[in-house]
């Protein structure tokens, strides 16, 4: 999960994001709306948790502009205006939920897994190519219904290939993707995952699922099986 948090409290935005990343989220932050629509246009991230008291540009500025992009990301805010008219404000320009600080860590967990499942376009809960399986809720892989062991990167990598099937994923975007702004890694480390996910896959049998279009990136095909 790619997550951006945008909040102007520094103890805050730091603690939201230590914790998302220690339950494995790629997470990146921001402390104004101006800094949060910078990373939105470079980033393609599966949610957003807004602060709506912002510098620069508040978050239902912000909000605004996501939609008027047609920028589908999901967006929670995390406010301390509680009034019914600013919740109803937030989620007409597109929210998708709504809290009210102070608030409990557990709720904000439960709330983020729930956006998650449920998902905007509604995708399949489980991929499958041929005798592959990748479950997104529960995090398995199986090939013949025996689970194949992934580093937390290489499922991400994979998901990713699945959900894009029959078109090439570049190594920047895939790179993207998979790691936060923080990274220390070049894009090449994508080199690394595929190759160690192809080994894997290999041994159980489908050592031709991930193709390699020389200079361009990598796909899964249509038709793979």
């Amino acid at each position: 999960m790619k997550i951006l948090v945008v909040e102007d409290s520094p103890i805050l935005r730091e603690s939201l994001a230590a914790r998302l990343r220690a339950q494995g989220a790629n997470v990146d932050t921001a402390e104004d709306g101006a800094v949060a629509l910078a990373f939105l246009e470079r980033y393609p991230y599966d949610v957003l948790i807004l602060d709506l008291m912002l510098p620069k540009l508040d978050g239902l500025g912000v909000l605004r502009a996501l939609r008027r992009a047609g920028v589908r990301t999901r967006v929670l805010v995390l406010s301390a205006r509680d009034q019914v008219a600013d919740r109803v404000e937030a989620l007409n320009l597109g929210a998708d939920d709504y809290m009210v600080k102070p608030f409990a860590q557990s709720e904000l967990d439960s709330r983020l897994q729930v956006l998650m499942r449920r998902g905007l376009e509604a995708p399949a809960p489980v991929l499958v190519a041929g005798a592959l399986t990748l479950d997104p809720v529960r995090r398995l892989v199986t090939v013949a219904d025996q689970a194949l062991a992934v580093t937390p990167k290489e499922f991400g990598l994979l998901e990713a290939l699945l959900r894009a099937r029959g078109s090439v994923l570049t190594r920047g975007r895939l790179f993207e993707l998979l790691y936060d702004s923080r990274s220390d890694a070049s894009d090449k480390v994508i080199e690394v995952l595929v190759s160690t996910l192809r080994a894997k896959l290999a041994q159980a049998g489908l050592a031709s699922l991930i193709q390699t279009r020389r200079g361009f990136g990598y796909v899964i095909e249509a038709d793979a099986s």
